[in-house]
Formats: C-alpha cells, structure tokens, sequence
C-alpha cells in the first residue's frame, strides 16, 4: 500500500506540469505498465483529481476541479504558501485577514511536523510592519480584475485627491500595487488619454460596457507606465537631471516611483524625479551617488542644493585635524 501511495503521489506530481502526458511516458517514468497507470489514474480520479483523457493522442491531462482535492507541494512550496498567507493577511485588502487567516490554519493541520516546524520557525521571526493606508473593498478589486481580463469597459465614480467627484468611462488596462496604494491604469475615453485612477477613490457602476480591442500601452508595461507617472506627473516639485554614469549603472539606485531613468548614451542618463517639497527633490539627487547637472527644476532648487553642499562642508570641517589628534 505505501509503494502504491507513493506512486500515485509521483503519478500527480507529474501531471501538475500543466501539459499532456501519454500513457506511455507516464509508465516510463513510473517504471509500470500502461495498466497500472490506468488503474492509478482512475484512483485519482476517485480522489477528486479531474485527470481528463485526451483524444487521439492516448494521453491524460489535469484540468481545474470544481472542489479543491488534496494539495501536492513539496517542502520549499508548502513553506512558501504558508509565509505569503501570513503575509497577506497584512495586506491592504479589506476582510482578507481572516479569510489568510483561516486558509493558513487549514494549511498546516495537513503539514508533516517537519514542515510544520520550519513554517512555525518563520513566522516566529517574521515581523511585519503593515503602513498605514486605505482599505481596498475586495469586491471592487474583482470587479475590475474581470473587466481588465475580458476587455470590457468600466464606468465608475471616482473621488480626486481634492474631494471633487466625476464620473468617468474608461478601457480597464491593469491593476498595480505600488507601495500602500493599489491602481487602476486605463485609457479615459472622456480625455483621450492614459490615466491612473486609485482604487480606493473608484465605485464600480454596473453593468460593464462593451468589448474593446487593447490599446499598447506607454513605456511597454503597466509598473514603467506607473513608476514614470508617479515621478514625473503627480508631484508639486519636479526637475530633470542628467547623471554622469549610464542607465544601467544607476538603475539600482532609483526605486520605483522615485524617478524614471531616460538613457542617453554610455556614460550618461537623464533622470526625471518629482517630490512634495524642494528640500526632497535635493535629497533624492544626492541619494543616487553620483556627479549629476540639473537641466530643469523649480524656482529654488539651485540655492537648496547649494544650502545642502554648504552645509555637508562644515560638517566636515576641522575633521581631519581631529582624526590625527587621535
């Protein structure tokens, strides 16, 4: 009995790769017969595993089951699960904790203890440290999931960040989170033009619209697009910069949504950023670590950053005389 456990353990670990095996293949892999196989299929198939035969081709594949039959992961997977279970159940998806919550509970009455053990020893020194930020209505996330997956337009009400409400027709592109905010990019159909809409601010109306044929969309995909948006368009303050070190050189410098990297040439790149204040336009300068020339920026800038060299140069000063003393 536990050889035949064992096997029909493998026989499922094989048909999770999402392709279609032969019959044979399978018995080779398994070192069986073809009528083992078939006899070990039909036993999953007992279990609740939807193993369906392909015509033609002598074959079997797993497809999706209505009911969730017992899970097969290994080790790193099972600790993998339970550690992004506990994690979401900080997120900022309103009701989503108890639902992680229960899910994870579930998860490890089924766990062999060793795996219960190396789980129980992450999330023991597991800490996390949820920001504060708005609470995101798991259904309004849905609703505009299907409508970016079918390709159907979305007309909402929406809030702007200075209270005023509008009520908007647009082409559901993706959905993005970025920091503590998730958000909806979509082609407004009033404007004629890309927009980034914040989910918590948007009341799906319903029903969808019609179907649409997908726009490209700019900087090749939905985190760039966003990423530049954020720096380039949503702040008060902005400058450009051009850095003495290429693109690839300072990419691991700038964070998403601290500023969108242009490439100029090998040895250069320009750098456009945005912040709330003058003072934190020069703060993210000076953070990439390199020579850079400011091309554009707001009324100040300048003096800021001749404030800030000023003053790292007298803090400095008389230090090396100290240094030697000692």
């Amino acid at each position: 009995m536990a050889n035949t456990s064992a096997r029909l353990l493998r026989l499922l670990s094989l048909l999770q790769t999402g392709r279609d095996h032969s019959g044979d293949e399978l018995a080779d892999r398994l070192g069986v017969t073809g009528r083992t196989v078939r006899r070990d299929i039909e036993r999953l198939r007992g279990l609740g595993y939807p193993v369906h035969s392909v015509r033609g081709a002598a074959g079997y594949r797993l497809a999706a089951g209505a009911a969730l039959p017992p899970l097969l992961l290994d080790d790193d997977e099972a600790v993998a699960v339970a550690v992004g279970l506990r994690t979401t159940a900080g997120s900022s998806v309103a009701g989503i904790e108890e639902t992680a919550l229960r899910a994870l509970a579930k998860l490890e009455q089924v766990l062999p203890s060793r795996l219960r053990h190396r789980v129980n020893v992450v999330q023991t020194a597991m800490v996390h440290v949820g920001a504060a930020g708005p609470r995101i209505d798991p259904g309004t996330l849905l609703t505009l999931a299907e409508a970016c997956r079918r390709g159907e337009r979305l007309r909402f009400d929406y809030t702007s960040a200075d209270g005023r409400e509008t009520r908007r027709d647009a082409e559901p592109h993706s959905i993005v989170n970025f920091g503590r905010h998730w958000y909806l990019i979509a082609w407004d159909l009033d404007r004629a033009d890309w927009r980034t809409f914040r989910v918590d601010r948007l009341r799906p109306r319903t029903p969808t619209g019609p179907r649409f044929t997908r726009r490209p969309i700019p900087h090749g995909d939905p985190a760039a697009y966003l990423a530049h948006q954020l720096s380039a368009h949503t702040w008060p303050y902005q400058a450009t910069v051009t850095l003495h070190e290429s693109a690839e050189a300072v990419a691991d410098r700038v964070w998403p949504g601290m500023g969108v990297v242009e490439p100029v040439d090998a040895h250069s790149c320009l750098l456009h950023v945005g912040a709330d204040t003058v003072p934190d336009l020069v703060w993210m300068l000076t953070s990439v670590q390199t020579d850079f020339t400011v091309q554009n920026g707001p009324p100040g800038l300048t003096e800021a950053l001749r404030v800030q060299a000023d003053r790292c140069r007298n803090a400095v000063r008389g230090s090396d005389l100290r240094e030697n003393a000692g």
